[in-house]
């Protein structure tokens, strides 16, 4: 059941109900493998430091396919990694528990994130963009409350099968960076990545906003360094990366990230007006 999208206010955590709407929860095998492999890569340092390697998979959606990827992704990191993939929708958790084993749990809840100790990292995937743009503030003051010391909360969009996908990193205190990944030879200019931004920017793609120079800057750049298309797209992306810092645009990652199609700009470089 899809439940028609109420206004969320974090209040609603103290009275016993989760707090969100049961949204549509489509979702696909592999489809968060971009995200996962930045988890498990220069996001690995939070998940090895951690005293609890508690991990919530946030509305993991109709099938808990990618909260079983997380799991199997981060057990290469740590191995008594913890991953609770968490639903709004009681017959969605019945469905995953089957699939439980030692590490691995399904729960019925919301943004209210209802499991003993403090998450170190939250992911919320596609969950977000079915709320409104006002809600999402409160929401990320909810989730980030619930974080332990050094945890991150990763609010992302991505198409049916993770060939484009944008985050938004946040720590306990503030949103940190926004992150793009995308699947070379799936897009003509970078900044078709705009249909999948977050919900706190999809509607923010206009003249003025920070989000808009930048995705013209990404176009820009591309454009400028088509020569190096004879030597492959990644040599593109990283020409393009190249020249975006270059201009002053606070990229956060480097070549190694920027070889698998990814760039990560710093979060006050883009973030609404």
């Amino acid at each position: 059941m899809v439940q028609k999208a109420e206004r969320v206010s974090t209040s609603r955590s103290r009275s016993g109900k989760p707090v969100g709407n049961v949204t549509r929860g489509t979702t696909n095998p592999n489809r968060m493998r971009r995200l996962d492999r930045w988890l498990a890569g220069p996001q690995a340092w939070r998940l090895r430091a951690a005293v609890d390697p508690l991990v919530v998979d946030l509305g993991y959606g109709a099938s808990p396919a990618t909260a079983v990827e997380l799991f199997e992704r981060l057990q290469a990191v740590r191995s008594d990694v913890r991953v609770c993939g968490i639903e709004i929708e009681p017959d969605r958790v019945r469905t995953a528990k089957a699939l439980e084993r030692p590490g691995l749990s399904f729960h019925v809840g919301g943004f209210e994130v209802p499991v003993p100790g403090d998450p170190v990292l939250v992911r919320a995937f596609n969950v977000l963009r079915q709320y409104e743009e006002a809600d999402v503030a409160g929401i990320w003051g909810l989730v980030q409350s619930r974080l332990a010391p050094g945890g991150l909360f990763i609010d992302g969009t991505c198409d049916e099968i993770g060939r484009c996908v944008t985050w938004v990193a946040l720590d306990r205190d503030r949103p940190l960076s926004l992150s793009f990944s995308v699947r070379f030879g799936s897009f003509e200019l970078p900044s078709e990545v705009a249909e999948r931004l977050p919900k706190a920017l999809i509607h923010r793609n206009v003249p003025g906003e920070p989000i808009h120079a930048f995705l013209r800057a990404m176009d820009k750049a591309w454009l400028e360094v088509a020569p190096l298309a004879s030597f492959g797209n990644r040599q593109r992306w990283t020409g393009m990366c190249r020249l975006l810092r270059d201009a002053g645009w606070p990229l956060q990652d480097g070549p190694s990230r920027w070889r698998l199609g990814e760039v990560t700009v710093a979060w006050d470089a883009v973030a609404p007006k």
